[in-house]
């Protein structure tokens, strides 16, 4: 028997994205566009599926709506006669959006046990659902076994700024945890958690209610549960992200900003982009309608682009940009640096330039958007490093 089928996978999907905004204001963080055709929890349950692991269970929090749909039509290709299920596990109050269900990440885990315990599984993966990477949890699995771990922790390298915004860990002999601090101001080391853990069931259980008898604990894996444990000297260990082909580490990104959005967008636009979409070997998948093929007409010029199904580009100028499925672009267009998302008409003569618009707009002829030159009358925000950011329309809200 694989390792794999003692494992039961728990992907929270609960990120509100505050510093995304306006791309969160109406969704959940892991139903924000990427890549054009993707959604961020895609990549996740891309990585789940790659590594055999088809017992899942889905936790929204922030605007549940805005994933239950996606996540509906990802559970069609689950098999429930083989044992296989992709379940959605609603809060406990949808009634207010700005409510919070859970207490943290250790209470939305504890709150749903129950279905844990049904399944009793050997071990179990935590994920979050808001992440962009490649991993085959296989190895993770394997190597929190050949350790008899209580936890294992899987982690990225990152730069000193980014150390400061996540939880740093520190390693010993064997790949031991010997350290763990949750945005430190001087970051120890440059290997962060990913929020990817592999528990030992019954250590998970018994933590978790520990944790909940603690009225000081926010009941945060990365802020109580990961020191306490550490206090107590359990088994933990940090598993490295690696990239296999080149043997460096591997790429992660949180997405946590506009800036960091877009920065990791644009990289997918490059000849040899870090992250790559189109690797044979470990496709990446999604739900979507069926679309006819994407369209230029008359001279249009594409660059350095993604064009998505169902596109329609009449005599424009596309560079480095992405444009999700059904934009149409009227003649004379002009755009660059840019995310288009999905059914956005863009009129003729516009003009685009490091921005990014949310689905369903509509951009009148001859505007410009583009941070010291506007010409536009929505609304719109404008970073601090000049990214013009579009949220989405009221009256395209229920369908995302």
């Amino acid at each position: 028997m694989e390792l794999t089928d003692s494992t039961t996978t728990l992907i929270l999907a609960g990120g509100a994205g505050e510093r995304l905004r306006p791309l969160t204001e109406h969704r959940a963080k892991p139903a924000v566009s990427f890549g054009g055709k993707y959604r961020i929890i895609d990549f996740v349950l891309s990585n789940c599926l790659h590594s055999r692991l088809r017992r899942i269970f889905a936790l929204p929090q922030y605007e549940p709506v805005s994933l239950e749909g996606h996540l509906n039509s990802w559970s069609r290709i689950f098999s429930t006669e083989m044992g296989e299920y992709l379940q959605i596990l609603s809060p406990r109050s949808q009634a207010d959006h700005a409510l919070e269900p859970y207490d943290g990440t250790a209470d939305a885990v504890l709150q749903n046990i129950k279905y844990l315990i049904r399944e009793r599984p050997e071990y179990v993966l935590i994920l979050a659902g808001d992440q962009i990477y490649k991993m085959d949890y296989r190895e993770l699995i394997a190597f929190h076994h050949e350790r008899k771990a209580d936890l294992t922790i899987a982690a990225a390298q990152v730069d000193s700024e980014s150390a400061k915004r996540s939880g740093v860990i520190e390693a010993g002999e064997k790949q031991k945890v010997v350290g763990f601090e949750e945005k430190p101001e001087n970051p120890k080391s440059s290997l962060v958690s990913m929020s990817v853990y592999v528990f030992s069931f019954k250590m998970l259980i018994e933590e978790l209610e520990a944790d909940a008898k603690d009225p000081r604990s926010k009941h945060d894996f990365g802020k109580n549960i990961i020191p306490k444990m550490l206090g107590k000297r359990r088994g933990i260990f940090v598993f490295p992200l690696i990239d296999k082909e080149t043997q460096k580490p591997g790429y992660w990104r949180d997405l946590g900003t506009t800036e960091s959005y877009h920065e990791a967008s644009m990289d997918l636009c490059s000849v040899k982009p870090e992250f790559n979409l189109y690797d044979e070997n470990w496709f990446w998948r999604t739900t979507i309608r069926q679309l006819p093929p994407a369209k230029t007409v008359f001279r249009s010029e594409v660059k350095e682009s993604i064009i998505c199904e169902g596109c329609v580009i009449d005599d424009a100028g596309i560079y480095r940009s992405i444009l999700s499925p059904e934009v149409t672009v009227g003649r004379g267009v002009s755009i660059s640096n840019s995310i288009i998302m999905r059914g956005v008409k863009i009129g003729d003569g516009a003009r685009i330039n490091k921005a990014i618009i949310d689905k369903e707009n509509v951009i009148p002829a001859g505007s410009i958007i583009e941070a010291g030159a506007m010409r536009y009358d929505g609304e719109y925000t404008v970073t601090p490093s000049g990214i013009v950011a579009i949220g989405r329309k009221e009256d395209s809200l229920d369908s995302d």
